[in-house]
């Protein structure tokens, strides 16, 4: 679970666009990643940019490299990002769980089909 620290980190990480572009290309790309340059490419800056997003995201614990062969491989830490949501919703509803209703369905479309189930 995240503390308020290593939250504001992670929001501050996420307030800037290419990185909040990069962290949900990453989620879209799932276990797989994607290398360093084709995030590059798709987020359409330039190597040292990148290199640079992908540092701040990395040192927020976002997200995190693998070498694979030549390339670097980039994948959203799925955990972190869940404990982020979990942090902000820690304390919702007040003894009214309609309120958190929505955002529990959102992420229920994530879960694995034997949980759904």
């Amino acid at each position: 679970m995240l503390n308020q620290q290593q939250a504001l980190g992670a929001f501050g990480a996420l307030s800037q666009e290419t990185r909040l572009h990069i962290v949900r290309m990453l989620v879209v790309a799932g276990p797989e990643g994607m290398a360093a340059g084709l995030i590059a490419e798709r987020a359409g800056v330039s190597a040292s940019n990148i290199s640079f997003h992908l540092k701040e995201l990395e040192h927020s614990g976002l997200v995190f490299q693998q070498r694979e062969s030549r390339s670097i491989i980039y994948r959203a830490n799925i955990e972190v990002l869940g404990d982020l949501v979990r942090f902000l919703m820690e304390d919702c509803c007040a003894g009214h769980p309609e309120i958190c209703a929505p955002a529990i369905e959102v992420a229920a479309c994530c879960a694995p089909a034997a949980a759904k189930a």
